[in-house]
C-alpha cells in the first residue's frame, strides 16, 4: 500500500493537482485513460464541488463521475473521523467487455477500469446519531495499490500479467504441464496458488506455523485453499514446496529474511502439504458414505455432515459441493451456516469477559464518572510491592455488568482502582488474587480474579464478603503473595527455558504462546521436530545451572529501537510503545516483557521438564514446574520407582532389564495364545453352510481372532468349496468387530467382496469398508450384532446374484 498524507497543511486542490503531476508527468500515464469520481452528496452531506472544481482543471467534465456514499464516502466505522473522496480510475480498453445491461463505468465491477488512487478527505466527525461535525484540522490520507500502480506503468490488464506474478505463473504451468493463458477455469487456479504462494512464503518466513488458532489458522487456510486448487489442475501428488524457489528467487533481493529462511519455509510448506493429503484420504472416505447415504434418501446432503467434515476432518466445504454436483445432489448450506455461525458465536462466549470490551466507552462517561468523583488514573504499582494503602475505588461494576455506586456483602462485580498492586494477565502469565479492606476493617472483599475491558488498564473480580463497598472508598489492596512469587519463580524459568531452547536448538526458535501460573508453566515454540531425550536433559541442565548460580534479574525502561538493537528479543504478534521494559539475566537472557520476576534465578529452587509434546505443524510445547512442585514431583516419582522396583523384586540397577525380559515373555505367550486360538477353529467344522443356487456361502463368528487369523482361516475354508464365498467375523477383546469377505475367483465379479462388505459393514456399526473383487474386510463397534449380521449376508448375496442375472 503507498499513501501520503497532510494534516492541516495542504487540502483538496493541492492532493488532486499533485496526483495528476505524478501519473501524467512523472509515470507519463496517459492522460486520456484516467476517469476520476467525486462524492455525489446524500442528506448527510453536499456534494464535493471543491473537488469537481479542483478536477475540472485537468479533466473534461464527462470524466468526472460523482457517485454516492457507498463509493465515495469514507468512515472508520460508526463514529468518528469521515470525509468524501475521490478516487482515480485507469482505463484498461474495451476487452474485457462488461456484462452488465448498463455499465457504471467507474462503479461496476466490470474491469473495464481498475482504481489507482484513493483522496480521502478527512473532514468531519461522525457523531452517535450520525450527524457530521467539522474536524477542527483538516487531512489527507490517501490509498494506492503498488500492485495495481505497477500495472499501469507496465501496460498490462491485471497483477497477474507483470513481472511480480508471470515468473511464478509460468513455473505453476510447467508444474502442471497447462500452459497459462488459454482456459479461464485453470488460469483463476492458477492465480489463486500463485497469490497465496506468495503470502504463506513471508508469513512462513515471519515465523506463523499453519494451525488451528489465529494467525496459524489464516495461514492454514490459505496454504489449503492453494492446495486444493493444485488437486483441481491435476497434481496429486504435494508439489507446492517445489515453488517456494521462484518466490524466493523473485523477491529475496528485497527481501533477505525469505532466502535466510528458505529451508524452513520449504519443510514447513512440504508437511502441511503432506498433512492435508492425510485429511483428504481420511475426508474423502467418509464423504463418500455421506453422499451414499444422501442418494438413497432425499438426495440432499445435511448441514450437520457438511459441517462434521469441515470441522472435526478439515475436509474444505468446496470438496462437498464438487462431488455432491457430480451426483447431482443438493446440498444444505443453509444448514451448514447455521452451525458454522453457532461455533463462532460459542467461541465468543467463551472468551468470557473481555468479549464486551466495546461497551466500556459507556461507562466512561457514566453520570458517576461525571460527577468527577475522583479524576485520578489507574496506576499498576506491582512490580515494586504487593501491598497498596490508600488505593481509591474509582468505578464500580455489578454482575450485568452495569455501572453502579455500592456493592453489598454476597454480591461480586467489578471495581477500578486508581493505583493498584494487581497484575491482569497478559504476556502468558496469569492475573493476581488478592483482597481488599477499608481502613476500618469493616469491609473486606476477596479479589477473585482480573480483566481487561475497553480503557480501563485493568478491571477486579470481586466477591464482598463483609460490609459495604462504595465509589470513592479508600482501602488497602493486598495482593496474595506467596501465590505471586511461585507465578514468578514460573515466569523467570519461563525467560531461561527460551534462552535454553535457542542455545540447543537454534535461533530459529521463537515463543509461539505461554501460560505462567503458580503450578506449572507452559511453553510452545517454534521447532521442526519433536525433541530428542538428550535435548530435553540438556535444556534442563542449562537452566538448573543459571539457577544453581543465583543471577540477578535486572528489569529497565528502554526505548524500543534501542532495547531491540541491544540484543532483547521481541515476541512477534506483540504491539510495543515507544519505551518497552527489558528484562536481563546477565547474558544469558534478555526479553522485552511487562511480568513479574524473582530479584534473582536461585529464588527459582528447582527446574523440571514435566512433558515434550506438539502442539502444530512446526509448533513444539513444553511443561515444566519450579520451587516446591518440582521437589514433590520428583519426591512422587521416586515413590513410584521404589513401588515398581518392589513389584519386579529387582535393584534399580537390574529394574529396566527386568522389565524387558517380562514383556519379551509376556509378547510370546501372546503369540502362543493367538496361534492355539486358530488351531482350534481350523480344527473346528462349525461353518455353516448355505447353497444358493449352486453358489456355497460359509459363514462363521470367530472370536478372539485379528484379521491376520481371519485370514487365515477364510484361506481355509475356502479351499474346500468349488464356487463360493466365506464370511467371518471376529468379536475383539477390545470390544470392536472385525471381519472379511473371500470370494473364489469365479464369483468374483457377480459377486464383489467388496459390495458385500459395504452392505454388512453398516449391521454392526461399521463404515464402507474396503479391498479387491475376491478379498475385502471392514470394522464395526457394535459386536452384539455380529450373529445378525452373519446370518443377513445370505439376503445380500441372494441380491448381487440375482442383479447379475
Amino acid at each position: 500500500m503507498l499513501g501520503n498524507f497532510s494534516f492541516g497543511d495542504y487540502f483538496k486542490s493541492e492532493a488532486i493537482a499533485m496526483a495528476w503531476v505524478l501519473l501524467t508527468e512523472e509515470w507519463k500515464l496517459e492522460p486520456n485513460r484516467l476517469r476520476v469520481t467525486v462524492f455525489s452528496g446524500d442528506k448527510n452531506a453536499p456534494r464535493d464541488d471543491e473537488a469537481y472544481s479542483a478536477w475540472q482543471k485537468f479533466l473534461p467534465a464527462d470524466r468526472i463521475d460523482a457517485w454516492g456514499a457507498a463509493d465515495n464516502f469514507w468512515t472508520m466505522g460508526e463514529t468518528g473521523p469521515c470525509g468524501r473522496c475521490s478516487e482515480i480510475h485507469l482505463f484498461l480498453g474495451d476487452d474485457p467487455k462488461c456484462t452488465e445491461p448498463t455499465c457504471r463505468g467507474t462503479a461496476c465491477s466490470c474491469h473495464t477500469y481498475i482504481e489507482l488512487w484513493n483522496n480521502v478527505f478527512m473532514e468531519f466527525d461522525r457523531q452517535d446519531d450520525g450527524t457530521l461535525k467539522p474536524l477542527p484540522m483538516l487531512s489527507i490520507d490517501t490509498g494506492m495499490s503498488l500492485e495495481r500502480a505497477t500495472v499501469a506503468l507496465q501496460g498490462v490488464d491485471s497483477v497477474y500479467e507483470t513481472d511480480l506474478f508471470q515468473p511464478l505463473l509460468q513455473a505453476i504451468a510447467e508444474l502442471v504441464g497447462t500452459p497459462y493463458g488459454k482456459q479461464r477455469k485453470t488460469d483463476v487456479s492458477m492465480h489463486v496458488i500463485a497469490d497465496h504462494l506468495r503470502a504463506m512464503t513471508f508469513l512462513i518466513s515471519d515465523l506463523v506455523t499453519p494451525s488451528n488458532e489465529w494467525r496459524g489458522y489464516v495461514l492454514r487456510k490459505i496454504m489449503r485453499r492453494a492446495m486444493r486448487h493444485s488437486k483441481q489442475l491435476g497434481l496429486t501428488e504435494p508439489s507446492l514446496h517445489r515453488l517456494v524457489d521462484v518466490v524466493v528467487q523473485e523477491m529475496g533481493d528485497t527481501y533477505p529474511a525469505l532466502s535466510s529462511n528458505r529451508d524452513r519455509i520449504v519443510n514447513v510448506v512440504r508437511k502441511e502439504e503432506d498433512r492435508f493429503d492425510t485429511v483428504l484420504n481420511t475426508g474423502l472416505a467418509k464423504l463418500e458414505e455421506v453422499l451414499d447415504r444422501a442418494e438413497t434418501g432425499n438426495r440432499c446432503v445435511t448441514g450437520e455432515d457438511v459441517f462434521r467434515l469441515y470441522d472435526s476432518l478439515g475436509l474444505p466445504a468446496e470438496f462437498v459441493e464438487d462431488l455432491a454436483g457430480e451426483r447431482q445432489l443438493s446440498v444444505d448450506w443453509e444448514g451448514f451456516e447455521r452451525l458454522m455461525a453457532k461455533q463462532r458465536d460459542q467461541a465468543r462466549a467463551a472468551s468470557g469477559f473481555k468479549t464486551k470490551r466495546d461497551g466500556a466507552s459507556t461507562f466512561w462517561t457514566s453520570e458517576a464518572l461525571d460527577k468527577k468523583v475522583l479524576d485520578t488514573q489507574d496506576r499498576f504499582e506491582g512490580y515494586e510491592t504487593t501491598r497498596i494503602d490508600g488505593g481509591m475505588i474509582l468505578m464500580l461494576w455489578n454482575d450485568a455488568p452495569a455501572p453502579c455506586t455500592q456493592l453489598d456483602a454476597g454480591n461480586t462485580g467489578y471495581f477500578s482502582l486508581d493505583r493498584s498492586p494487581f497484575y491482569v494477565e497478559a504476556g502468558g502469565q496469569v492475573s493476581d488474587t488478592g483482597h481488599i479492606v477499608s481502613h476500618d476493617g469493616k469491609m473486606k472483599a476477596v479479589v477473585e480474579d482480573m480483566a481487561l475491558w475497553g480503557s480501563f488498564p485493568r478491571l477486579h473480580r470481586i466477591r464482598v464478603i463483609a460490609g459495604t463497598l462504595s465509589q470513592g472508598d479508600v482501602v488497602s489492596a493486598v495482593v496474595d503473595a506467596p501465590r505471586r512469587r511461585a507465578i514468578q519463580r514460573n515466569h523467570t524459568a519461563t525467560h531461561l527455558l527460551h534462552a535454553a531452547l535457542r542455545q540447543v536448538l537454534g535461533h530459529h526458535v521463537t515463543q509461539a504462546g505461554s501460560l505462567v501460573s503458580p503450578e506449572r508453566l507452559r511453553f510452545d515454540f517454534t521447532h521442526p521436530t519433536p525433541l530428542s531425550q538428550t535435548d530435553v536433559e540438556e535444556i534442563e541442565r542449562l537452566v538448573n545451572e543459571q539457577v544453581l548460580t543465583s543471577i540477578p534479574v535486572d528489569t529497565v525502561e528502554q526505548p524500543t529501537d534501542e532495547a531491540i538493537s541491544n540484543g532483547a528479543i521481541a515476541l512477534f504478534g506483540e504491539k510495543y510503545g515507544d519505551r518497552v521494559r527489558v528484562v536481563s539475566i546477565s547474558d544469558f537472557s534478555k526479553e522485552l516483557c511487562g511480568g513479574t520476576h524473582c530479584c534473582a534465578t536461585g529464588e527459582i529452587g528447582s527446574f523440571l521438564i514435566e512433558q515434550e509434546s506438539g502442539t502444530a505443524a512446526g509448533v513444539r510445547r513444553l511443561e515444566a514446574v519450579t520451587g516446591t512442585p518440582a521437589i514433590q514431583r520428583q519426591q512422587a516419582r521416586r515413590s513410584l520407582l521404589n513401588g515398581i522396583l518392589q513389584e519386579l523384586a529387582s535393584p534399580e540397577t537390574r529394574a529396566l532389564d527386568v522389565l524387558k525380559e517380562q514383556q519379551a515373555q509376556t509378547k510370546q505367550l501372546a503369540r502362543d495364545v493367538k496361534i492355539l486360538k486358530l488351531k482350534l477353529e481350523l480344527a473346528s467344522e462349525t461353518a455353516t453352510h448355505i447353497d444358493i443356487d449352486g453358489v456355497t456361502l460359509l459363514t462363521r463368528r470367530a472370536d478372539g481372532l485379528d484379521k491376520g487369523s481371519l485370514r487365515t482361516l477364510a484361506d481355509q475354508l475356502k479351499g474346500n468349496i468349488k464356487s463360493g464365498l466365506v464370511v467371518l467375523a471376529s468379536a475383539t477383546e477390545a470390544g470392536q468387530v472385525v471381519f472379511i469377505v473371500s470370494v473364489t475367483p469365479d464369483l468374483k465379479a457377480r459377486v464383489p467382496a467388496g459390495q458385500v462388505v459395504k452392505a454388512l459393514a453398516v449391521l454392526v456399526g461399521g463404515g464402507g469398508g474396503g479391498g479387491r473383487p475376491d478379498f475385502a474386510e471392514a470394522g464395526g463397534k457394535e459386536p452384539q450384532h455380529i450373529d445378525h449380521m452373519l446370518s443377513e449376508s445370505e439376503n445380500v448375496v441372494r441380491s448381487l446374484l440375482d442383479n447379475k442375472e
